[in-house]
């Protein structure tokens, strides 16, 4: 397929790869989700051992959104401990609709804040009722192209990525932003409108990849 007058440039990109996929993130843009294009399928298992699937709950029609999940990381923390619970009001609000949540770690095992006991744990002190996913390994993480917790997704139910980035429209770590972009990408796509706003520059803290 190739010349080998381009085996030196190969053997240099694969050093730029192998750097890429050390920083924990995919190695060609083409493999990282796009909004308009089609999610990365995954399988991950959750705190309780139940395995989820992207392809189960779009198949129902569900909306589905992805929230990159680490509880110890203040930025997460202010829309768990603060007064307007941001997270947990905003899945209330869409009870009754078709609209799957879900948290994903994607901290190595080698983390703190990765683990099924830890973030049980974590699920009770905050409410947590939808389900957390593990993923050690970080491969799901990669296929999105997640930095940050909280990093969010919204996935229609024919499995296209509408949206993508921050929570809120405030990146410090104590303040909630007026605007909570994932609820209202979260409607719009409900009522099978476009999407006004549908990306925008996740803030949070770094995930820490396996290595």
């Amino acid at each position: 397929m190739f010349k080998k007058a381009s085996i030196r440039v190969l053997g240099i990109a694969a050093v730029v790869t192998a750097g890429a996929a050390l920083a924990g993130f995919a190695d060609k843009p083409q493999d990282i989700a796009k909004v308009g294009a089609q999610a990365p399928a995954f399988t991950l298992v959750d705190v309780d051992g139940k395995e989820h699937t992207l392809a189960q709950y779009t198949a129902e029609g569900n909306t589905v959104v992805l929230e990159w999940f680490n509880p110890t990381c203040p930025f997460v923390k202010k829309h768990y401990d603060g007064e307007r619970q941001t997270m947990n009001e905003t899945i209330k609000g869409f009870e009754g609709e078709k609209v799957v949540w879900l948290r994903i770690n994607s901290g190595s095992e080698k983390s703190r804040t990765s683990g099924a006991e830890f973030n049980k744990k974590m699920a009770e002190e905050w409410d947590i009722k939808t389900p957390i996913l593990l993923d050690a390994e970080g491969e799901v993480g990669k296929a999105y192209g997640a930095k940050r917790t909280p990093e969010m997704y919204v996935i229609d139910g024919e499995g296209v990525l509408r949206y993508h980035g921050a929570i809120d429209s405030d990146n410090r770590a104590r303040k909630i932003g007026d605007e909570i972009y994932v609820k209202t990408a979260v409607q719009q796509v409900l009522a099978g409108e476009t999407v006004t706003t549908s990306e925008t520059d996740a803030y949070g803290c770094s995930i820490k990849y396996k290595n």
